[in-house]
């Protein structure tokens, strides 16, 4: 068990159909760690696609307690699958706004991994901005909230190999891995 405290967070942002969730079991693989999947995903599954700003503020803290919780179980270092801050760009994304709870989540990661719209968008009944513009949209609005904070990131890119490959080695350049 480790405290929260001692536990570094690395977490996977950015645009839907960008490789996150399966990026994220691999990292928890190779760094000998666990991961915490994206709830946002759960949700609509279990919800529906209709999302109202009350779904959004739902998803973020809900997300928010689950890495809590298993900050406690992980190895030294987890691997989130998406955190607030993500939920924060969907919230723009949809509505142009977001609750201010998201302004004042404080319990950030300690690398993002901001993982590039190179990859060819996959509709898989659960995802919504596949055009060009709007993917370009999104990726500028997950960076947005990231550098508005000042939080550490890399850009990760390329094909899935090369992904996992940048991304360790972003992990291992932050002193994170």
């Amino acid at each position: 068990m480790t405290d929260r405290f001692d536990a570094k967070t690395i977490c996977l942002h950015g645009p839907e159909s960008t490789g996150k969730s399966t990026l994220a079991p691999r990292l928890a693989r190779h760094f000998d760690t666990i991961y915490l999947p994206e709830y946002g995903r759960t949700y609509c599954e279990a919800y529906g696609l209709e999302l109202t700003m009350a779904d959004l503020l739902s998803i973020g803290q809900t997300h928010a307690a689950m890495t809590r919780a298993t900050l406690r179980q992980c190895n030294g270092r987890l691997i989130l699958d998406t955190d607030p801050l993500m939920t924060a760009a969907w919230a723009e994304m949809l509505f142009e706004r977001s609750d201010p709870w998201f302004a004042t989540f404080d319990e950030t990661a300690d690398l993002y991994l901001l993982l590039d719209i190179d990859l060819p968008w996959v509709d898989d009944g659960t995802r919504f901005f596949g055009d060009p513009v709007r993917r370009q949209t999104f990726f500028d609005c997950s960076r947005e909230q990231l550098e508005r904070r000042g939080l550490p990131y890399a850009v990760i890119s390329g094909a899935a190999e090369e992904r996992f490959a940048r991304s360790i080695a972003a992990i291992r350049e932050a002193g994170l891995g």
